[in-house]
Parts: C-alpha cells; structure tokens; sequence
C-alpha cells in the first residue's frame, strides 16, 4: 500500500482537474491554479519556497508563482503529480511523508470543501493514523500562537494510540475528534465536522482566537 502522502497528491490532481482551474478553495483568494502553482514553488523552486517559510523573502514567492500561473493549468498539475524532483529532500520517502502527509491530505480537502456539498470522505483507520502522526508533530507549530496547553484526542483510536499532547501545562485544552477532522480545525480551516474543543473558557477563546495553521 502506499504512503498516505502519494496517494492523497493523486487525489488532490484529479480532484483539481475536476473543479478546474478557476475553482475556488479554502484558502482565503486562490483559485485552485493559485493552489497547484503553490505546490510546485514548494516542491520545484528552492529559491522562491523559502519566502513561504520567512515572510521576508515572500517576494521571491511572489516572483516565482507569477511566472508559474502563466503556464498551462494542466501541465501544472501533471508536474505536482510525477512528485518532487530527485535533487530535492523530499524525494527521500521518510522525508517526503513527513513533509507532505498533512500537506496533500489539508490541500486536497481545501479543493473539495470548497463545493458547497461537500461531504467528509470515509478514511481507513491506517490513513486516520497516517495524519494523528503527523499531527503529533505539525500540531505542536500550529497551535503555538495561542499560548494555551492543548491536547488531541482521538475517540476512535487503536489501543493507546488515542492521546497526544501538543503544548504542556496545567487544565489543557482539549481538542477530540477523528484525526482527519481535527487537521482541518488546527490548520485553521473552518469547514469540519465532528470535532469538540473543551477546557477553562479563557483558553478555547484563545485557542479558537488564535493565528492556527503553519
């Protein structure tokens, strides 16, 4: 079977083909083109990926992608799909699920949430584990801005896999739901089902107040 990781950049290609390129997604003014040239600075361009991670180099970014959304919208998505060159670390495979199981699986949702039928898709318990993984790691930079302690849960987990904690401290905020579900809450979208958020008042409105995503 393979990595969560490949198997949602696949779906997020045919689903991008699908909409098509003037879509909309959920991140706040893209297009689903604007979406797909933003994985192929990530993955292709070094030098303009780097102002996605430091806002001060952002007109790199900026540069690259105009260049990129001059080109064919489909040649586009075949690039993301034939997966990250082989000079890059992320054709490494334990880098590369590392770095794109979350990534693939919240861009992917952010192409079909958009529709306003959208229903969330029914996920194997091993791909459910492949993102709580993920989670217990990317969580920890997501939820950092609140300031607040937060736990995840996870009801339906295996056997002692179903607690995590991505900042300590006393009287956490608590945050349950299927893995899938919560990556979309911690990744600051607004389109999930099924997820609670409990604890001291003050501290779910700050997380909730919070800048969540990476």
């Amino acid at each position: 079977m393979q990595p969560m990781s490949r198997s949602e950049r696949s779906a997020l290609c045919n689903s991008a083909l699908e909409a098509g390129q003037d879509a909309p997604t959920l991140c706040e003014g893209w297009s689903v083109k604007d979406l797909v040239v933003h994985l192929v600075v990530r993955e292709r361009h070094p030098l303009g990926a780097t102002g996605i991670v430091a806002p001060p180099l952002s007109f790199l970014t900026t540069r690259t992608s105009r260049a990129l959304a001059r080109q064919d919208f489909t040649a586009l998505v075949e690039r993301v799909r034939s997966g990250p060159p082989v000079w890059s670390p992320m054709a490494l495979p334990p880098v590369e699920r590392a770095a794109n199981t979350l990534e693939f699986f919240v861009h992917h949702e952010d192409v079909r949430r958009a529709a306003p039928s959208w229903e969330p898709r029914e996920l194997t318990t091993t791909e459910q584990g492949a993102l709580w993984r993920s989670l217990a790691v990317a969580g920890r930079g997501a939820v950092r801005s609140s300031g607040v302690p937060v736990q995840l849960r996870w009801p339906g987990a295996p056997e002692g896999t179903g607690a995590t904690t991505l900042r300590s401290g006393a009287d956490p905020v608590v945050v349950s739901g299927e893995p899938s579900e919560v990556a979309m809450l911690l990744l600051g979208r607004d389109q999930h089902r099924g997820v609670t958020v409990e604890g001291p008042p003050d501290g779910v409105r700050r997380l909730r107040g919070s800048d969540l995503g990476l």
